[in-house]
């Protein structure tokens, strides 16, 4: 190809705003500008998925890393959103402090050591980003675990991740549900222990979903196509090496590449978008009455496989419909 024909090419690329969030398994989205074909990506960090959501609604953005938490959220709300893939999931954590002497994955250790302080009249402190996927995590394995974190502990709302260490070496909190790079830099630095991987519930590990609106769908579809399609070969590259993703977490965050490399033991590549899980995370979510009413119509009604369709050559039964 000339120059010229380059220069037109170029030229006539759509171009696509892309928001994502400052967590290990969301940073790797800053690498897509590299593997879009066709489209010209400018991706943008934000400090959180909420910050993310309120881009894209506003639509200072056309296409956003968020979680299905907050797909769900933004749904409830009446807001104009349609999940076109997956992308990264995992990195909750739940860490315990070190004064409380917590064996790990002990339930029946920590039901012990709520039901005593509850009774004593100082609940258990328990932090977490308020509405983000570990919070959801926590609050749905609590629950199952017969710990209703509305009544049986004092829920402590810390926004931005990055302060959890702080929170919990000052012991101004018992235990955090954090996010990954940030739960890893807390256990290899010693300001809190392991407790649980808060999986079990009916939102699994399910955490990261690209998401869009029907006007950018309507109007600049090719653009989306590429994008879903930059994002399935990051996964592919991803999956295969881990380099890229260790050099941009260090890169993004600061934090050092041990606490990189440890993070991504608790992340997987996954585009897929889960229906069913999806739904369940839904019924958990207005249960815990972080939406106000039955969202299962919206949430089918705005998942929209064929692009992940193109991008893999596979049906959307094999993609998590």
């Amino acid at each position: 190809m000339t120059l010229a024909a380059i220069t037109v090419a170029a030229a006539q690329a759509p171009k696509i705003k892309l928001g994502f969030a400052k967590c290990a398994h969301c940073l790797p989205m800053s690498l897509t500008p590299g593997l879009a074909k066709g489209v010209e990506i400018e991706a943008t960090g934000f400090n959180s998925g909420n910050d993310v959501l309120t881009a894209l609604v506003s639509k200072s953005i056309d296409v956003a890393q968020v979680t299905y938490l907050h797909y769900v959220t933004a749904l409830d709300k009446g807001f104009d959103v349609v999940a076109v893939s997956g992308q990264i999931n995992g990195g909750s954590e739940c860490i315990s402090s070190n004064k409380l002497a917590l064996p790990g994955d002990d339930w029946a250790a920590f039901k012990a050591v709520v039901a005593k302080a509850k009774a004593g009249g100082q609940p258990l402190k328990v932090a977490a980003s308020r509405g983000n996927a570990q919070d959801i995590h926590m609050r749905g394995a609590f629950l199952k675990q017969g710990v209703d974190p509305n009544k049986d502990i004092q829920f402590v709302n810390i926004p931005n991740p990055a302060d959890h260490f702080a929170a919990l070496q000052r012991e101004e909190i018992d235990m955090v549900c954090s996010v990954e790079p940030f739960a890893s830099q807390i256990r290899l630095n010693g300001a809190g222990k392991h407790f649980v991987f808060p999986y079990d519930q009916a939102a699994g590990n399910l955490t990261n979903l690209i998401v869009t609106r029907s006007d950018v769908v309507a109007s600049q579809r090719p653009g989306v196509q590429a994008v879903v399609g930059a994002v399935v070969a990051l996964n592919e590259k991803l999956s295969a090496d881990r380099g890229p993703w260790i050099d941009v977490i260090n890169k993004l965050t600061g934090l050092d590449k041990a606490v990189a490399t440890e993070a991504l033991k608790n992340a997987a590549p996954d585009a897929a978008i889960h229906r069913s899980q999806t739904l369940a995370i839904a019924a958990m979510m207005r249960d815990l009455k972080y939406i106000s009413k039955d969202v299962s119509a919206e949430v089918e009604k705005n998942m929209e496989y064929s692009f992940l369709e193109q991008a893999t050559g596979k049906k959307k039964n094999d993609l998590g419909y």
